[in-house]
Order: C-alpha cells, then sequence, then structure tokens
C-alpha cells in the first residue's frame, strides 16, 4: 500500500484509490451522493483530504453490513466537516443500526425458511405459493398483470389473504 507523507496534507483521487481500496468510480460515486466531498484545483482536478480516508473506510464498512447509502450520508451528515469518524461515533451509529440489521437477518430466516418448505413440496405454483407469488393481495379474484381501477380511486378485487391463498400460516405450498 502506498504510505503518503504526513506533509502531505490532501489526497488525489487515484492515492485515496490506492490507500482505501476503493476504485476511483466508487470515490466519484459516493462523492456524487454526498458521502464524501473534494475541492477542486485550478486545473479542475479533486482534492481531498486526509480524513476522507477514514470516511471511506467507514462507508465500506457500513456498506458491507447492509446498511444503505442514504442512511450512511444521513449518519456521516451528523458529524462536524473535516472530522474523521471516531470509535466512539461508530459505537453510536452501530448501535442505532443495530435493530434494522436485526430486522432484515429475521426477513432472511424467514425467506430461507419457506425456501426450504417449497423445495420440500417442488411446486413452485405461480398461483399459490409464497415464493413465487409473494404478497398476492388481489390473485384470489382477479387475473393478469394489471387491476382496473373502480370509480372512487379503489381497486377492483380489494386484498385477499396475502399470498396465501386460503393457506394458513406455516402451510406448506
Amino acid at each position: 500500500m502506498p504510505q503518503i507523507p504526513e506533509k502531505i496534507h490532501e489526497l488525489t483521487v487515484g492515492q485515496l484509490a490506492a490507500r482505501s481500496g476503493a476504485a476511483v468510480s466508487a470515490l466519484h460515486f459516493y462523492e456524487s451522493k454526498g458521502l464524501i466531498s473534494s475541492r477542486r484545483t485550478s486545473g479542475n482536478q479533486r482534492r481531498y483530504t486526509r480524513d476522507t480516508l477514514r470516511r471511506v473506510a467507514f462507508v465500506r464498512a457500513a456498506q458491507r453490513v447492509g446498511i444503505p447509502l442514504a442512511t450512511i450520508r444521513e449518519a456521516l451528515a451528523e458529524l462536524p466537516e473535516e472530522r474523521t469518524p471516531t470509535h466512539e461515533d461508530w459505537a453510536r451509529l452501530s448501535e442505532a443500526w443495530r435493530s434494522e440489521l436485526d430486522e432484515r437477518i429475521k426477513q432472511l430466516n424467514r425467506l430461507r425458511d419457506h425456501l426450504t418448505d417449497c423445495i420440500g413440496c417442488g411446486c413452485l405454483s405461480l398461483d399459490s405459493c409464497v415464493l413465487s407469488n409473494p404478497d398476492d393481495a388481489f390473485g384470489e379474484r382477479l387475473t393478469g398483470s394489471r387491476l382496473m381501477a373502480e370509480p372512487g380511486g379503489r381497486q377492483k378485487g380489494g386484498p385477499g389473504r396475502a399470498g396465501r391463498r386460503g393457506r394458513e400460516a406455516g402451510d406448506r405450498c
């Protein structure tokens, strides 16, 4: 990994990419999304302050655990400008994200369990399979790829039993 002398307080996009392990295109994307910032030289070249290295590491770590970029941007906006996220910042933010991650883990476990049920059943019915046709609220009364609206803004058919076609939760396909 290239070492940058301490006396250099700004990094080029290439230096930042080499040090952070992020592609130049990813750094440009992060900048366009407000996750990092740069200044432009008179030659219109980007220059990043050294603390951007820590911000990029912060963004990449949060992405690895599934945090959306919009949520990461909100978190970074809470930090003072020109300051890298500290261990305490990460602990505070990760605690706030824990419940969101726990909910996603529950959803993935449910998906895995349905997958096991459907593999065991083998039907993969487009009419009633929870995986092939999830949350089919109108399927009990209507067919086709679109719903016709009734006068008054209601959709014909009304919600049915979400994707279960009369089955109880936990029943197989």
